[in-house]
Order: C-alpha cells, then structure tokens, then sequence
C-alpha cells in the first residue's frame, strides 16, 4: 500500500491537535481537501482512523495504531530532505557535539570557527548538554562525540571511548559580591584562599546525576580541607550554578572561565589548595571514525 506524503502530514496533524480546524490551520490549507485527504487514507487502509462527534476528535483503535507505525516517518523524511539540501549546498557530512556550558569559552568558540573555515562542507550540530547526557548519546548513537569536562576516573570511563585532553584551567571559587572572603570583605588583597575557609558557607553546586566527576571532585577537595560540603542548591548546568551565587544563595567552586558569565555579579576567589583541571573531549572509539571527525581530532590536537 502507497501513501502519500501530504495524506502521512495530514493524518499526523489531525492526531496530534485531534482537531481538523487546528490541523487544517498548522499545514495552511483549507479543511475540505484535508478532510478529503484523511478520507482517501482511510479508504486505503481500509478502517477509518478517526471517531468525529460534537465532542471533538479521536483516535480509533486502527488510528492509535497506524499514528504508533508512522511515528517516526515524517521527521525521517524530513531528515532526508535537509541531507540533500547539505549535499546541494557543498554540505556532504555532519558532526553532533556536544558540550557543557562550563567549557564555553572564547577558546571553544574560536576552535568551531576554525574548523568551519577549514572544512566547510561539514555541518557542526551542538547540543548544550550535562556530561551524564553526552555519554548517553554517544553510546546511543545520537552524538558524534562531547565535550564532557573533566576526565572520568579510569573505573568510571564508558567502555569504547577515547578522550583527547584540549585545555587546562584553575579552579576557583565563586562567591556573592561584597562576601567576607571576595575583595569587598576581609580579603582585600585578593590572597589566594585556603579551602577550609569555606567550611561553614552553603554551597550551591552541579548535581551529581549531571556531572559526577565534578560532584565528586568537590566531595574530595572540602574532605581533604576537613568538611563536608552543606549544599543548599544544585543544577544539571555550570552556568544555572554560577546565576545561583551571584544571587546570593551561597557560594560554588567552579572552573575560572566561568567568570566571563556573569561579569561584576560574583566576585572569583583563588583557592591554596585547588587542581589545574583538565577538559577533555570525548569521542567513541574504533576503525569507524568518520574523515569529519579525524579532521575535528586533528584540530583539537593542534591548538
């Protein structure tokens, strides 16, 4: 049985508004040749999809199953489309990357438009997405590789990854403006700060099901300075976290980049005892890396 595109648009609009007045509105045309559409899908499936009465529209059994086949048809489809209008364009291959909001910087920004100049016939796709998400999409398929973060201990690395290093920077703490450790308060002087100053202060900070690494590199940092850290508040994303400060609900060690964010809000406090952390990108491993994706290793290598 052949259906046709524009009956497979109308049947979807109609089960998803179940209503022909809205759905004839959504795909701009008039509800007579709609209606007329859903007809002569009906007459070719034989049953009819949707129950009409003065209550409005529903499915029937037949149209919740033929809406549950066709479910992913329309956007594959429309996927098609758009990969032959790259392919029309020069566009011949296409990159999904990931990354957290923690590692956006001039740095990463620069690097993207680099390799577009360079290699302009790949697509970049991002998604601004928590580390524990990347993993998941890489495993799943759905993202070429991420920029995760910080490097996962080697007992906690999903298995088939590689991860390729690409900048350090300190981490620091963030603080509200005018705070007793900031410059506005007894640290003037802008001294570099000892963890164990923090001891009592409320933190705010990355939720652990978001960013493990990171939650679990704070735990170890505030153990090793005698304490436990009292957070108050988290957030899947570095940036929500940061905006959490500057708000005043307590304080956050997060990475320096960060400060750019938010500018005169928060106030950044340099820690003794704090790590260079390094952000890494990573990538699923094996012979079938495509050309676009050595090309994008072998920029992240050069810099």
């Amino acid at each position: 049985m052949e259906y046709s595109l524009r009956e497979l648009e109308c049947f979807v609009a109609v089960a998803e508004e179940l209503s022909f007045t809205r759905a004839a509105r959504r795909l701009h045309l008039a509800q007579p040749p709609l209606s007329r559409h859903i007809r002569v899908l009906e007459e070719k499936i034989g049953a009819p999809l949707f129950e009409r009465s003065q209550k409005g529209v529903a499915l029937t059994a037949a149209g919740a199953v033929f809406q549950e086949e066709t479910r992913g048809i329309l956007p594959q489809l429309l996927r098609a489309g758009e990969a032959v209008r790259r392919q029309l364009q020069g566009e011949t291959a296409r990159l999904r990357l990931g990354f957290v909001s923690a590692v956006l910087s001039e740095k990463l920004v620069e690097t993207f438009r680099r390799f577009r100049q360079r290699h302009p016939q790949v697509q970049v796709m991002l998604h601004d997405m928590p580390p524990a998400e990347q993993w998941l999409g890489m495993i799943q398929g759905t993202l070429d590789g991420g920029f995760v973060g910080l490097m996962p201990d080697e007992k906690d690395r999903p298995l088939g990854m590689q991860h390729v290093p690409w900048r350090e920077e300190p981490l620091v703490a963030f603080v509200p403006s005018g705070h007793r450790l900031g410059a506005g308060g007894s640290n003037s002087s802008r001294k570099p700060v000892s963890i164990k100053e923090f001891a009592r202060e409320p933190f705010v900070a990355v939720s652990s099901e978001a960013a493990p690494v990171f939650a679990t590199l704070l735990r170890e940092l505030c153990s090793a300075a005698g304490f436990r850290p009292r957070i108050v508040l988290e957030s899947p994303r570095a940036q929500a976290v940061a905006v959490m400060v500057a708000a005043g609900s307590g304080v956050a060690f997060l990475p320096e980049s960060l400060a750019h964010v938010l500018g005169g809000s928060v106030e950044v406090v340099r820690l003794k005892e704090a790590p260079v952390i390094t952000h890494v990108f990573a990538h699923p491993a094996g012979g079938s890396t495509s050309p676009a994706m050595k090309a994008f290793l072998e920029l992240l290598s050069s810099d």
